[in-house]
């Protein structure tokens, strides 16, 4: 018993078992064999490894964005000139990665809270049965007046008049605003904290570069013209009513190289609708909102309403790093090795199931137990008695 367990033990531990193999000469099947080597050998190599970078770790970046607008607007509306400064045009208050900057406006001034006739339009009315009274929106408050032939409303009065759009937009001047754009990414799974402001970018250059796709593309200060241009549009008509553009920040970095080579790439977007698109055939187009501007005069309520058109910034943040990993790399070698057997299931089920002297590879590839020669043999047997016998 005890000689028994040690043979066990020792088949166990210090013989190996491996498969049987053999060696077919066909041309077809070894044709085929080959180019399905081949081409998974193309995937590993050109897919796995060059394209998707499979010996490298993936990491994501923590990002903040710091904006700052400078320029100087004037309009001249009825003979009144003013002077519309950052703190004027910039919504909200500078600092934010989404902001947007006012390109035209109509404005009603001295609004105090009242009764007083609704703008003439499509709630014009004949009678005080067309005028609904009690309801919180612009179709009156039971009473019709004879003199406008609208209906009388409880509002800011006088009610704002945005039917019609200024044109051409009153801030055209924004189109030479400057947006300088403060950018920093961390890493975190490769330790790696990089700015916009790369190597090279000084307080020197800053002071004197204005971006360019070919000419200054690693420039953080660029003209609101030019933001507009690289986003397909064109300033004059985004600048009446308004609209959104988006600026993609990209850090794509291969951290195997040196880190002077991560450098940000910037890229623009509309983000509301498209160049090519005319404005009939959009649903909404523009973008706007309104603040009011309140005040006391002779101790009475009052405000400045202005309806803002403007153009939305939003800065976008896109990242991805990637490193030298052993692991990634040893999955992706046995992968790859994996998926070589491929070509030998194929070339089995050829060789086995398709060819015409698929009997004679089945007898080379597999060989019968001694039970089961005998079993086939004594069949035979049976089978030669019984035709003997009849």
């Amino acid at each position: 018993m005890k000689s028994q367990i040690s043979n066990v033990l020792s088949d166990f531990f210090f013989e190996y078992e491996t498969q049987r193999q053999v060696l077919v000469r066909n041309r077809r099947v070894g044709v085929v064999c080959r180019l399905i080597q081949l081409g998974v050998l193309a995937y590993i190599i050109g897919w796995v490894f060059i394209y998707e970078k499979g010996y490298q770790s993936a990491d994501t970046a923590i990002s903040s964005v710091y904006t700052k607008m400078k320029g100087v607007g004037y309009t001249n509306v009825a003979g009144v000139e003013e002077i519309w400064d950052v703190a004027d045009y910039v919504f909200p208050s500078q600092g934010d990665a989404s902001f947007v900057v006012m390109t035209n406006f109509i404005i009603t001034q001295g609004q105090t809270m009242g009764k007083c006739p609704e703008l003439p339009g499509k709630d014009n009315c004949t009678t005080n049965g067309d005028c609904e009274e009690g309801r919180f929106k612009r179709t009156g408050n039971g009473v019709c007046l004879n003199q406008t032939h609208t209906c009388e409303v409880l509002a800011w009065c006088p009610v704002e008049d945005d039917q019609t759009i200024p044109d051409p937009p009153r801030l055209m001047s924004a189109e030479n605003y400057t947006l300088f754009i403060k950018n920093s990414v961390t890493f975190p799974l490769f330790g790696v904290t990089r700015s916009n402001l790369v190597e090279g970018i000084d307080g020197k250059y800053i002071s004197t570069c204005l971006y360019h796709p070919d000419t200054n593309p690693l420039c953080p200060i660029m003209k609101l013209g030019d933001i507009i241009k690289f986003s397909g549009f064109d300033f004059t008509t985004i600048a009446k009513v308004g609209g959104a553009i988006g600026i993609l920040v990209d850090w794509t970095c291969n951290l195997d190289r040196s880190l002077r080579h991560c450098k940000p790439v910037y890229t623009f977007h509309g983000l509301y609708g498209n160049p090519g698109e005319t404005d009939t055939a959009r649903a909404s187009v523009g973008y706007n909102f309104r603040y009011a501007k309140h005040y006391m005069e002779d101790k009475k309520p009052k405000r400045t309403l202005i309806k803002v058109f403007g153009i939305r910034i939003d800065i976008i943040v896109q990242s991805l790093a990637r490193k030298f990993d052993i692991i990634p790399t040893l999955t992706a070698i046995g992968s790859g090795v994996g998926i070589f057997g491929v070509a030998t299931v194929v070339c089995d089920l050829v060789l086995l199931y398709i060819l015409p002297k698929r009997e004679f590879y089945k007898n080379m590839k597999y060989k019968y137990t001694e039970t089961q020669q005998r079993d086939v043999d004594s069949e035979a047997g049976i089978t030669e008695k019984e035709a003997a016998k009849g």
